[in-house]
């Protein structure tokens, strides 16, 4: 047995052994990614670095990282095992279905069977456990009825402070219609619906649908390294987790960073 671990250890050392064990974490453990636009203000930032737990919803088909060719190029799957599902509000990274080499950072809204349409950019979920449920669960919500159903106005701004409107995008006719307004769909069975956090500033479900089961990956673990457009290292995010950064100061600081830059871009002092 000694000799075994000896002979472990000594292969691990080795470039092959190193090479496998990074391969094996990077596939089915740990990944790291790079929050590369600002679609999840103030939640998650640009410049963000962090570790994405791949086992959270079970095992997708691993890629080579960087060319993101499949291990096995002979198959078209982009899962290897089941596992949990996402639950509402969870933060998702996933494979666009539009390109799958692309991944993207959302969070999910709605579940299979869940409905949802959007009004003035108000986002109204009927969830799918119907009028009794919401009735119990979400009586301190604003709630309307429409078509003889009880939907949930924004469910999620209480819980994840991150998710905001930018007053600036009005429905002057240049901006894209579903941010103002979405008619009624109903997420299909094993699919997803997706919205960034920054709502007037996200390309997510609304334009493109749901997302398949099969394209999700995992979800945000810790931030392991962050920094902003002028190069400053951003200590007061770095090992937080998503959670921790809703329940700490930065969060706040993201939100008068965000807010400053917005009032520049639009010319206002």
């Amino acid at each position: 047995m000694k000799n075994r671990i000896i002979k472990l250890y000594k292969w691990s050392n080795s470039w092959t052994g190193t090479i496998v064990i990074v391969l094996f974490v990077m596939s089915f453990v740990a990944q790291a990614f790079r929050i590369p636009s600002g679609s999840m203000k103030d939640s998650l930032l640009v410049g963000d670095h962090l570790f994405a737990k791949k086992f959270a919803y079970g095992i997708s088909m691993p890629h080579i990282p960087f060319i993101e060719v499949p291990i096995m190029p002979w198959s078209d799957k982009l899962r290897l095992f089941d596992g949990d599902t996402p639950k509402r509000g969870d933060i998702i990274i996933f494979r666009y279905p539009g390109n799958i080499k692309q991944h993207f950072v959302k969070r999910c809204v709605a579940l299979p069977g869940d409905e949802l349409f959007v009004a003035n950019k108000d986002l109204f979920i009927h969830f799918h456990e119907g009028d009794e449920w919401i009735k119990k669960n979400y009586s301190k919500f604003e709630i309307a009825r429409y078509q003889d159903k009880l939907w949930v106005k924004n469910p999620y701004m209480k819980a994840h402070p991150g998710i905001h409107h930018d007053t600036h995008v009005i429905n002057d006719g240049r901006n894209p219609m579903p941010i103002f307004y979405m008619n009624p769909v109903k997420v299909e069975q094993d699919m997803y619906f997706m919205m960034g956090d920054n709502r007037d500033h996200s390309n997510d479900s609304r334009f493109w649908g749901a997302v398949p089961y099969d394209n999700i990956e995992g979800t945000p673990w810790f931030i392991y390294f962050s920094i902003d457009k002028n190069w400053e290292i951003r200590w007061d995010r770095m090992g937080k987790t998503p959670t921790d950064l809703e329940e700490s100061p930065s969060l706040d600081k993201a939100r008068q960073e965000r807010i400053q830059e917005d009032k520049k871009q639009h010319g206002i002092t």
